[in-house]
């Protein structure tokens, strides 16, 4: 009988288990982002470099295991010296905490190729839970090159002082320099291995 439980369970965490990989196109593929300056406009922004990888067998990605990792150091705003105060203790502190880390935990539909992605984010030495809206774009079969590949887009919202990024400052009528929230604007195209 024992026998017969142990065979029923590898089987279904085989079942469970994905093993279609899919790994990130950066080429084509942005992570940005834009936070207010001033109260009166916003300041955009990118990281060039990042790597990941996502597991999913089925067509709509519903099933996804998603781990994602940023290089800080890659952060780029157009402008050099802002990239360094950010880079600075001010704000990411590369020299202690070098990357952001993601990992997926759910992607429920929410609609018509509409999901909602649930994960933990760390950054800056702290982690937490997060939500994430994802459109899917669909997914070609087949491109030039003989490559699957699949695009999502991925926006959001996180309060960067939630994650120890507290510096800031005032203007003469009380106006903060930089806002709390950060809006998240990343395109993903997936290309299967």
């Amino acid at each position: 009988m024992s026998k017969i439980i142990v065979t029923i369970l590898l089987f279904a965490n085989a079942a469970v288990a994905q093993t279609t990989k899919w790994g990130f196109d950066a080429s084509h593929a942005k992570v940005g982002f834009s936070v207010s300056h001033f109260g009166i406009s916003e300041t955009e922004g990118k990281f060039t470099k990042f790597d990941g990888l996502v597991l999913s067998d089925k067509a709509d990605f519903s099933d996804a295991k998603i781990n994602f990792t940023i290089d800080v150091n890659s952060i780029n705003t157009e402008d050099s010296k802002r990239d360094e105060h950010l880079k600075s203790a001010d704000f990411f502190d590369v020299a202690k905490y070098p990357s952001i880390l993601f990992t997926g935990k759910s992607l429920k539909s929410t609609g018509k190729n509409m999901y909602r992605l649930t994960g933990s984010i760390t950054m800056h030495g702290v982690t937490k839970d997060i939500a994430l809206d994802v459109l899917y774009r669909g997914t070609v079969p087949k491109d030039p090159y003989g490559n699957t590949k699949a695009g999502f887009k991925i926006t959001g919202i996180i309060d960067r002082t939630q994650f120890g990024l507290t510096w800031n400052g005032k203007l003469a009528g009380g106006e903060l320099l930089v806002g709390d929230n950060v809006h998240l604007d990343i395109d993903i195209e997936l290309i299967k291995k």
